[in-house]
């Protein structure tokens, strides 16, 4: 599993540790979503706050 994680355009380097937990947390909660396959290939979350 890969994960990258850019703020405000910057690219934030994390370890494998903090990608495997955000990636899986992502994975799991999208999974769970009518209409979303559990096998999915890519994932794209954008947040602005």
């Amino acid at each position: 599993m890969e994960v990258e994680l850019t703020v405000d355009g910057k690219n934030i380097e994390i370890n494998h540790f903090v990608q495997a937990i955000l990636g899986s947390t992502v994975i799991g909660a999208a999974t769970t979503l009518h209409g979303v396959d559990r096998d999915c290939k890519e994932i794209f979350i954008k947040v602005k706050q």
